[in-house]
């Protein structure tokens, strides 16, 4: 992309050039306003920190960034919202965007229909059993130790529309293997970082089976294009509940429908540090 005094321009430099460019400015000023700069410092940040970033393309980084921009995530990796993470490729790094559990949270709170958005882990002694008939989840139980035996996710609407589901560790860690190729890899956010992709993986699956249909929410889902980390399936024994098998949404109708065709990608380099369809419903 040219060079300095005879010098190759380093890979910051060269994404500083292309966020220099006025359309790429106007596309951040868009999606934005008054927050530009200081997310386009947080992008240059990332960028300069992220070694295996710096393999990708600056313009196909800065085009995942504003995917995050578009819906007002921070991209820092410590906040947990969204992350620009590498995928190899075809023996190149391609950037992608992936949205945390955090970020999936602060979607659906934008909706003003949620008066409880929960999710996290469930610790020994904790689990008490559920209502298949009622779907009602009891960790009423004293903590026994910080051995975590499962996860929920639960969600109650302003309206009074409650919905909870679960997951035992040993049906989670099934789901990781079956379709995560990076699943036994050290590099793996599956090692590094398995509370908080079972996070995502029950809120994604309660979201979008149960949540509220927005526009930003389905934007959001559709841009997280992580979906080898993301898919929901029914385990022939297991207790989960309402845990379904892939969904995707239908931009033109809102109706969710399941994936004719389900691509994986290679496995993922992780971000360095810590991670993280929607239709109506009737009462």
């Amino acid at each position: 992309m040219g060079n300095n005094n005879g010098r190759a321009l380093t890979p910051v430099a060269k994404l500083k050039n292309v966020m220099a460019s006025e359309s790429v400015q106007e596309q951040f000023k868009n999606a934005m306003n008054e927050k530009k700069d200081l997310f386009i410092a947080s992008l240059i940040d990332l960028y300069a920190s992220d070694t295996y970033l710096q393999n990708c393309e600056p313009n196909q980084v800065v085009m995942e960034a504003l995917k995050a921009a578009t819906l007002n995530l921070p991209i820092n990796k410590s906040l947990g919202f969204a992350y620009i993470v590498p995928y190899k490729k075809s023996g190149k790094q391609i950037p992608q965007f992936q949205m945390g559990y955090k970020g999936m949270i602060q979607l659906a709170m934008r909706t003003g229909q949620y008066s409880v958005i929960n999710a996290d882990v469930v610790y020994e002694g904790e689990y008490q059993g559920f209502e298949k008939l009622t779907g009602k989840l009891d960790i009423s139980g004293d903590k026994k130790s910080d051995k975590v035996v499962g996860y929920f996710a639960h969600i109650e609407t302003v309206n009074g529309f409650k919905k909870t589901m679960y997951m035992t560790v040993e049906d989670m860690q099934k789901h990781g293997k079956k379709y995560s190729k990076s699943y036994d890899k050290d590099f793996s956010p599956w090692k590094t970082e398995f509370d908080g992709m079972a996070k995502k993986t029950m809120l994604r699956a309660l979201l979008g089976k149960y949540g509220i249909m927005t526009v930003e929410m389905a934007d959001g889902l559709a841009k997280d294009e992580n979906d080898n980390e993301a898919d929901y399936t029914n385990y022939a024994n297991s207790e989960i509940i309402d845990v379904e098998p892939p969904k995707n949404i239908d931009m033109k109708t809102g109706e969710v429908t399941d994936p004719e065709d389900q691509q994986e990608e290679e496995p993922p380099v992780p971000p360095e540090t810590k991670q993280e369809e929607l239709p109506g419903f009737a009462q």
